[in-house]
């Protein structure tokens, strides 16, 4: 059944892949702008993906059965999940508007994710003792829904920026799309060169003493570009560090850093090199019949409804479960906190919208910042802050 469960995920991915080119046909079909009703790429587009959304769902299940426990234990099964939930809010979202141009966006932020997430180790493993609770279901679960929910404003300020800035001269708006644009380009970039070199098997060990003055091992799936400071390659044919860091970086991780950078810069220019022009320059002429005042209400509603969920599922449920296994509500760890930087970047966005009147391209950069921190929330913290979240 662990094999079944991973051929529903691959489905699901490739499922979405391919909606994603059915939404965009959806969008050049010039017999319909892109706000009016279905059209037959539309229709086929939506259906692939709620197909892949079955799919994956059924991943979910058997994935479950399984392990007999939620799968949302570790980095790859919180990270797929969290991949799921963007896809069924976008359905969702999308049976309201009807807004083709959102599955262009949305599908692939997912697909992107859920690439991210296979880049971990997919073995099924008991829970630690302390996530041995019915709190993991409740918690984890509704904090992602939330997170997912609220990332559809992300899809929306940027199909909303990419319509509005004028790409006919620089300016300060342009450079931070691009940068926008950049940064999900990166993200492509480490899914490419991890993907690559995980089908060549590379893999390399190598021996240090860490800061603790601890003899420890890193075990790399990339060439190591850096390495621990006296490490020793303990791999025959693996490739020797070119730079050695000192023992207070984790240099596996800042290997993988510059890998993503590198591939993901290399990539972006060869699309510079192309195109001849801003990569959101590119995408404009596709979203040129979008109805901005439609997308700033996506926006907005996706904050209006993920926000009471993300507070549900990242504060309530946390400090409840929090106190019953650690015997405090609030601790200060890192999550905690950057789940608490989250929701008053959400209150506020509300708060500037309603109050402030902070619509349209305003309340498209809320949107895109509030995205950012939810990745930070996701990548970094996740990855490199040690905490009481480390289990992750």
């Amino acid at each position: 059944m662990a094999a079944l469960s991973g051929n529903l995920l691959f489905t699901a991915f490739l499922l979405y892949l391919v909606a994603t080119l059915f939404f965009g046909g959806a969008i050049k079909d010039k017999r319909k702008s892109v706000s009016d009703k279905m059209n037959n790429w539309s229709k086929i587009g939506i259906a692939l993906t709620i197909i892949g959304f079955l799919a994956q769902l059924g991943y979910f299940v058997t994935r479950w059965i399984v392990s007999g426990h939620a799968p949302v234990s570790n980095l790859f099964e919180f990270t797929t999940f969290f991949g799921m939930m963007l896809v069924g809010a976008f359905i969702a979202i999308f049976f309201i508007y009807r807004v083709n141009a959102l599955g262009l966006v949305t599908l692939p932020i997912a697909i992107l994710i859920i690439a991210y997430a296979a880049m971990f180790p997919r073995d099924i493993t008991p829970l630690v003792p302390s996530l041995q609770s019915y709190w993991l279901h409740v918690h984890v679960t509704t904090a992602a829904a939330g997170q997912a929910i609220l990332a559809v404003s992300f899809a929306a300020g940027l199909l909303y920026l990419i319509k509005s800035i004028d790409q006919t001269k620089k300016s300060k708006k342009t450079f931070w799309l691009e940068a926008v644009v950049f940064s999900l380009v990166i993200a492509l970039g480490f899914i490419i060169v991890s993907t690559v070199f995980a089908i060549d098997g590379y893999k390399a060990e190598f021996n240090y003493v860490d800061k603790n003055g601890e003899e420890a091992v890193a075990d790399y799936t990339l060439p190591a570009l850096v390495g621990q400071h006296d490490a020793v390659l303990k791999t025959k044919g693996a490739m020797e560090p070119l730079v050695e860091l000192p023992a207070i970086f984790n240099a596996k991780k800042v290997n993988t850093v510059l890998w993503s950078l590198g591939v993901g810069t290399v990539l972006y220019l060869l699309l510079r090199l192309i195109f001849r022009k801003r990569i959101a320059a590119v995408f404009q002429p596709l979203v040129r019949n979008l109805n901005l005042d439609l997308v700033d209400e996506i926006g907005y509603r996706s904050v209006l409804i993920g926000f009471p969920v993300f507070t549900l599922g990242a504060l309530i449920f946390a400090m409840i479960w929090a106190q019953i296994a650690w015997t405090r509500f609030w601790g200060w760890d890192p999550k905690e906190v950057w789940a608490l930087i989250t929701w008053l970047f959400y209150a506020a966005f509300l708060h500037l919208r309603l109050s402030k009147g902070w619509h349209g391209e305003k309340s498209a950069w809320l949107a895109v910042i509030g995205f950012a921190i939810i990745m930070f929330n996701l990548i970094f913290v996740n990855m490199v802050i040690a905490g009481l979240h480390s289990y992750a």
